[in-house]
């Protein structure tokens, strides 16, 4: 994979091996490509979820309805963009990742298809 990427003149990277800053690293490296382990990507699940979950009043409401209107976008239609969400929510989201991520690539385990969707609508990107 590497020599794929090289040969393309892409660069890659790596965290810095401390488990806790992983999502610090991936923030400074700002993927465009990201493939993780599916463990990975319940970390950043449970992450985006849980802050989703704690916030209150308009933010909350906000927060849950730009999600469920994504959710249900991407079941009908198969697209996991909205403009007007991505801009209201979703870019402080994309954030977490850098900002750049087009493709999510995932394998080695199974995902729940909750993971996925909620991954794809998040961060408006391709998941494999």
């Amino acid at each position: 994979m590497m020599g794929v990427v090289a040969i393309f003149g892409m660069s890659y990277g790596f965290y810095s091996g401390d488990v806790l800053k992983l999502m610090d690293d991936i923030a400074n490296l700002r993927p465009t490509i990201f493939v993780a382990v599916p463990r990975i990507y319940n970390r950043i699940y449970d992450k985006i979820k849980g802050k989703m979950d704690q916030a209150t009043g308009f933010k909350g409401w906000l927060a849950n309805t730009a999600l469920n209107a994504k959710l249900d976008n991407l079941k009908k239609t198969g697209s996991f963009s909205m403009a007007c969400w991505d801009c209201l929510v979703f870019n402080k989201v994309k954030a977490l990742l850098g900002g750049n991520v087009r493709i999510m690539l995932t394998g080695s385990a199974p995902i729940a298809a909750e993971v996925l969707d909620l991954l794809k609508v998040c961060f408006c990107s391709e998941m494999f």
